[in-house]
């Protein structure tokens, strides 16, 4: 049942050869045809815009007030490209090849590719949009380097590289907006997608039912196709990365009407965040993966030693990355930094109050950046003073805002102290399973960016999601949607009075009006503080089958709370947070357990997954080629109930081995 539409053909001739050989809509037939867009992040913004380019009829829709608060701009190290500035050896096919690698061997191959091959296109349409990325002093595009990769391809705008990267593709979105070609729809939330059977008996997804987020209102909207480009389900853990409103609706709603999901468990743990400081908090925060690019990770050698870092003589550190991978050193991949991290702190060598958080200091990179430029200043014989401003001023120049944000979290100064780093949730692998066109495995229904599995495999390389989003939308989805929607062109948009749009609307509508009724004794927020803690407890970095069972049980216990108990205060027909949270919570109690369930098929080790049965005599992660070389896709049956779908993932070209950075 699991077409993945991969054309044949050798491996690097396959998205050419489809771009040759693709049906085509002519630009008369666009005006006709109207899309449907669910967010407006990297993935949502770069495709409206460029459908609206083409001439198709765009509606986007966004939960907050304004695209520009979509989750993107949170990214902070950079974007990969294969562009090889730096001359180091890098390569589409190298970027192709860290990228399955990174992923542990669990992504599909044609993806991937495709997605290093258009990469370099995606930094000329950015740097054409006026997106400032850094320079070096002659005006060429800087690059830094990034964990799992040998070579420098990552380009960035300081710190905060997807929020230039979004207004680029949000300034492209607006041109759209002004000359008529996207409506835009801010303050709406989907809430179901919409089943037309056509002439055949097919079913299509033929539009969505959304929430105003002002009044309450229910609306119907039609489209020809509907593109998900809704971002990832970090938030099921509830302490995350992910801002506050990220959340699984809309996919999960595609997924409960029959949209398979691709492999859920599937979650990437970042390593360089800032620890949890207490029961107080609703989020964690990012310090960008860049950071380790200079910065050199440590604990004391001693066990529960609680002198000042200034107070622990070089001699009695522990750089464990460097001494256990040490062609990599701390530039290992995220799942392998943050495994090692955990490590170290459940073995006792944690730091600070929590002992929950290892060291990333900058002090070694102060005075090494600081000599180097008093050589340059001619400076002989430069003080430790003078070494140290100098080699503060280059920090600052290209971390400034990342220490900064620091400091005023934690208090500390992070150029006179080593930062306090823990691993967290960050993004999530899984998603919407799709083709190589990005369709899901309902007709005429799209999963983009985050929101789809595609093409990271078991563990995303850091700087490659921003590269995907805007792959997707600038260039992958402008020629796959066109070979659907070129059968299309004689479809008439369906009158929103049609039985589908009515049931749909009231299936919804009756079941605001169930969670409204509950009026029980549980707030929606301590409820997904407790999912959190199971989640992350028994299906995080670590898992095993014991605990996994056990989480299962608890989910559906708390399910049955959470329907029977849960209080929202205030009216439907009104702007209500908290009714638009108990929607979204309800969801992530459903896909927590359906996470639970895809951790324990899969009895293998692999990328930021570590199932305690399953690992080499170093500790290290053991895969499982043999048994689980698939992508796992659930199919809804009901509630509590999935059907396993497996699609065999084959490698021609990168031959599975067992992962080593030493």
């Amino acid at each position: 049942m699991l077409n993945s539409r991969i054309p044949a053909g050798q491996l690097d001739l396959k998205w050419t050869d489809y771009k040759g050989h693709c049906k085509l809509v002519n630009p008369a037939n666009k005006r006709k045809l109207e899309i449907i867009i669910i967010g407006t992040g990297l993935a949502g913004a770069s495709a409206a815009a460029t459908l609206g380019e083409l001439g198709y009829k765009v509606k986007a829709f966004c939960f907050q007030d304004s695209p520009r608060r979509a989750h993107s701009i949170a990214a902070q190290g950079g974007i990969n490209a294969a562009k090889n500035y730096q001359n180091d050896g890098d390569s589409v096919f190298r970027l192709f090849y860290d990228t399955i690698k990174g992923g542990d061997y669990r992504a599909r191959e044609a993806n991937v590719h495709r997605l290093a091959e258009v990469s370099a296109n995606i930094i000329d349409q950015c740097v054409a949009q006026g997106v400032p990325f850094a320079r070096e002093y002659g005006g060429l595009l800087s690059n830094r380097s990034f964990g799992g990769t040998q070579v420098q391809r990552t380009f960035y705008a300081a710190g905060q590289t997807g929020q230039q990267l979004l207004i680029g593709a949000y300034q492209q979105l607006e041109r759209q907006v002004s000359l008529g070609n996207v409506t835009m729809y801010t303050r709406h939330e989907m809430l179901d997608i919409v089943m037309v059977k056509d002439d055949k008996g097919v079913d299509k997804c033929r539009g969505v039912i959304v929430r105003n987020l002002i009044t309450g209102e229910l609306e119907r909207h039609f489209g020809h196709a509907v593109l998900l480009c809704s971002g990832g389900y970090g938030n099921v853990f509830y302490l995350s990365t992910n801002a506050m409103g990220s959340n699984v609706t809309a996919a999960w709603k595609a997924h409960r009407k029959g949209a398979y999901f691709g492999n859920p468990c599937y979650t990437q743990i970042h390593p360089t965040c800032i620890p949890v400081s207490g029961d107080h908090q609703s989020k964690l925060t990012l310090m960008s993966e860049s950071l380790r690019n200079d910065g050199r990770i440590w604990v004391p050698k001693k066990q529960g030693d609680n002198r000042k870092p200034s107070d622990i003589p070089e001699e009695e550190r522990d750089y464990y990355l460097e001494r256990r991978y040490p062609a990599f050193g701390n530039l290992v991949p995220r799942d392998v930094a943050s495994r090692a991290a955990k490590e170290r702190c459940d073995a006792g060598y944690g730091v600070g109050s929590s002992k929950q958080a290892v060291y990333l200091d900058y002090a070694a990179a102060i005075v090494r950046y600081g000599k180097i430029e008093c050589g340059k200043l001619g400076i002989d014989n430069p003080s430790a003073e003078v070494i140290r401003k100098h080699g503060v001023d280059v920090v600052k120049e290209k971390y400034g805002n990342l220490f900064d944000m620091y400091e005023k979290i934690t208090g500390e100064n992070p150029y006179e102290v080593p930062m306090r780093i823990y691993p967290a949730v960050h993004y999530t692998m899984g998603g919407l399973w799709v083709d190589y066109e990005l369709m899901t495995s309902i007709p005429g229904l799209y999963a983009l960016g985050e929101a789809n599995f595609s093409d990271h495999g078991a563990n995303r390389l850091g700087a490659s999601a921003l590269m995907q989003g805007l792959a997707d939308g600038y260039f992958v989805i402008p020629y796959t949607i066109g070979n659907y929607l070129a059968d299309e062109i004689a479809t008439k948009p369906i009158s929103l009075d049609h039985p589908a749009f009515v049931e749909t609307e009231k299936a919804v509508r009756d079941r605001i009006e169930k969670l409204m009724s509950i009026k029980g004794t549980q707030s929606v927020e301590s409820l997904h503080k407790r999912l959190g803690k199971i989640m992350w407890d028994k299906c995080g970095m670590a898992r095993n089958e014991q605990g996994l069972k056990e989480a299962i049980v608890e989910i559906q216990q708390l399910k049955k709370e959470f329907w029977s108990d849960v209080r929202i205060p205030g009216g439907i027909n009104e702007m209500n947070p908290e009714l638009d949270k108990a929607n979204r919570v309800a969801d992530f109690i459903e896909l927590g357990e359906l996470m639970c369930k895809d951790a324990l098929n899969r009895k293998e080790s692999c990328g930021g997954h570590f199932r305690e049965e399953s690992q080499t005599d170093e500790g290290e992660a053991q895969r499982d080629d043999v048994n689980f070389k698939y992508v796992s896709a659930w199919e809804f049956k009901g509630e509590s109930e999935w059907q396993l779908h497996k699609e065999e993932l084959n490698f021609e070209v990168a031959k599975p081995t067992q992962r080593s950075y030493k």
